[in-house]
């Protein structure tokens, strides 16, 4: 997964909670007519500034091995026969959200660009939906979004 952010800097506090929203996302044409990826764009805010891991965070509490070696938490839900049902995939669309300051604490605020699959090659079912949340460096839990319908040409 490819990572891309942009955080604003902001004298205005917020909370030390994150909070984000869904913004858009965008269907990758790759030019085959089968839907495979999708850019998801997300508005953050922090009140002390400490989303994001560093390439060394890999230990400890953030080691490979521990629930928190993600920070940027999505869940893949389908549509099947009218019921939203969670799906787990044989790789999870989890990603590492990278530092975005370093002059914590401070308010920040931007957005964050993920990319991530969008197709279950495995299922039948075209219409999905992602459920995301974010977790700081304090393990702060953000609040959990989720996307519109999406329909996935296979």
């Amino acid at each position: 997964m490819v990572l891309l952010f942009f955080g604003c800097h902001r004298t205005e506090p917020f909370s030390e909670v994150p909070y984000i929203e869904f913004v858009r996302l965008d269907k990758v044409d790759e030019g085959t007519g089968v839907d495979n990826q999708a850019n998801l764009v997300v508005r953050f805010q922090d009140g002390d500034g400490d989303i994001g891991l560093n390439d060394a965070d890999t230990t400890g509490l953030f080691s490979k091995d521990s629930i928190y070696y993600y920070n940027f938490f999505i869940d893949y839900y389908e549509k099947q026969k009218g019921e939203w049902v969670l799906v787990e995939l044989p790789t999870p669309l989890h990603a590492r959200i990278p530092r975005l300051s370093d002059d914590v604490p401070e308010s920040i605020e931007g957005e964050i660009t993920i990319l991530t699959f969008i197709n279950n090659y495995f299922s039948p079912y075209d219409t999905i939906k992602l459920s995301c949340r974010l977790l700081d460096r304090a393990l702060h839990q953000s609040n959990t979004i989720e996307t519109p319908e999406i329909i996935v040409n296979k």
